[in-house]
């Protein structure tokens, strides 16, 4: 039996990984990746750099398998839906030229992420990492609730705990109220004299993430008992749950209780968040009940091509959270 081929792709800040399985068995896919980011310009987010690295990906994908075509993609991205107009726009009628595709959904790395952790179940998913947002759906509708950025939202996030521990650190060097002596030696070993952050960090282009690399820092300071760095858990703790409440389906639309997946790096702070966190999220959510992810986001968007393949696709569509332009027949 001829295998019916679907290409996945996950484009973020550290690159693209794109993935190819049989839409009748999702959960075995070989992948490549590269490390080299999409572009993102003017018009939003680089259709032709997009397509100049998933083509030959998808090639070597296919060549691997023995050949065939593609019966349906999905490309989840990080800025899908905030800047995503020139990949909507351009990549159907390009696909289809390309490899053949009739069948496409553009979606946001949030919506893959809840599709690779939950499938197409009901619930609500946080995904933080640098940044931090919570997506929810009852199949009707989607909820979000932040991802708004460093600067104005991701609250809890890994840039967040960073900027917070660096906070701490420099009133600690001030002799203000709320500094860490821990917090400021990290920062000294890592960054360098707390005189010099301000150049250290403001010309950077990438803020977030090196705001965020110090979070992890946080957490070792906070396991060894740094009082200060375990409030500063507590309070991201404390902000996670809020956006998965924001976003988690009530009790009468989901009777069973609202299933809650965690997914990101973030995560990987371990205790030294996850137990706050699992404190607030039983106050916070007494109907939740929390549920390992099931996968990445990237196998969010093999599901989710698998499932347009199959016209079994039951997550909602929405014009830039999940986008299917096209669902012709194959």
């Amino acid at each position: 039996m001829t295998a019916r081929w679907v290409l996945a792709v996950d484009s973020g800040g550290s690159g693209l990984r794109t993935a190819l399985a049989d839409a009748s068995n999702p959960a075995r896919a070989d992948s490549v990746e590269s490390r080299e980011p999409v572009r993102t310009g003017d018009g939003g987010i680089d259709a032709g750099h997009l397509q100049a690295q998933l083509l030959p990906m998808a090639r070597t994908l296919l060549d691997r398998a023995g050949g065939g075509t593609v019966s349906a993609v999905a490309i989840g991205a990080a800025g899908m839906a905030t800047l995503g107009d020139r990949l909507r726009a351009e990549l159907p009628t390009a696909l289809a030229e390309s490899l053949g595709v009739r069948r496409l959904a553009l979606a946001a790395d949030a919506v893959t992420a809840y599709a690779g952790a939950l499938g197409q179940r009901p619930g609500a998913v946080v995904a933080a990492g640098t940044g931090m947002i919570a997506m929810g759906t009852d199949l009707t509708a989607w909820h979000r609730a932040d991802g708004w950025g460093h600067l104005l939202g991701d609250c809890g996030g890994g840039a967040w705990i960073g900027r917070a521990g660096l906070e701490a650190a420099l009133r600690a060097h001030d002799g203000r109220r709320g500094g860490s002596a821990a917090l400021l030696a990290r920062m000294q070993s890592v960054f360098g004299p707390a005189q010099e952050m301000p150049g250290i960090l403001y010309p950077r282009p990438d803020r977030p993430a090196v705001l965020a690399s110090f979070a992890p820092e946080v957490g070792r300071c906070a396991a060894q008992g740094d009082a200060v760095s375990a409030s500063i858990l507590a309070g991201a703790a404390r902000h996670i749950a809020e956006a998965a409440e924001a976003v988690c389906p009530s009790a009468a639309e989901a009777p069973g209780g609202c299933e809650v997946a965690l997914t990101g790096g973030l995560f990987k702070l371990g205790d030294p968040l996850l137990v706050p966190l699992r404190s607030e999220l039983s106050g916070q959510l007494p109907h939740a009940r929390p549920v390992p992810a099931a996968g990445d986001p990237l196998a969010g968007a093999v599901l989710i091509a698998a499932a347009l393949a199959t016209d079994s696709l039951r997550l909602p569509r929405h014009p830039t959270l999940l986008h299917v332009p096209t669902e012709q027949g194959s």
